[in-house]
């Protein structure tokens, strides 16, 4: 009994956060994008001076090094604008299927199963999105570990 009704609070308060969030606007949005660009063009800059320093570049292969990059993000911007309708036709048809899995278990279940059932999703979800913020997190910071230039062991 006391795990139902703190699984109840757990859930009351997690829906009550969340609806406390606010919409963003598109000027929000945009900011945040123009600072995400910027922090992305600070990242570039700085793993191109690692690997200068690491692998002792001259001018001319950073340059190089610098064009085959800007020449590799172009050609994956435009392989990503090529998929662009393609995965939006596939994200409304995942939307049309999970509305019809919601519509079903509607059916099946008893109100308080729904919400119960509906409740335990989003808590899963938002799990989900924590994980993978902090997977995130963990990748970047291996990124800043400077490369290693240990000679390769003979066998």
């Amino acid at each position: 009994m006391k795990k139902l009704v703190l699984a109840i609070a757990f859930i009351g308060m997690g829906s009550f956060a969340m609806a406390q969030q606010t919409t963003t606007t598109p000027q929000d949005r945009e900011a945040k994008r123009a600072e995400f660009q910027q922090k992305r063009a600070q990242m570039e800059k700085e793993h191109l001076d690692q690997m200068q320093k690491d692998l002792n570049l001259n001018a001319s292969q950073v340059a190089q090094i610098k064009a085959l990059h800007e020449k590799r993000k172009a050609e994956m911007k435009a392989e990503f604008d090529k998929n662009k309708e393609a995965r939006q036709a596939k994200m409304e048809e995942m939307k049309a299927k999970r509305a019809q899995m919601d519509a079903d278990m509607k059916k099946i279940l008893t109100p308080e199963q729904y919400d119960k059932w509906q409740a335990d999703r989003k808590a899963k979800m938002e799990q989900r999105k924590v994980a993978m913020k902090e997977r995130g997190m963990k990748d970047r910071k291996m990124m800043k570990k400077p490369m290693t230039t240990a000679a390769p062991e003979a066998n």
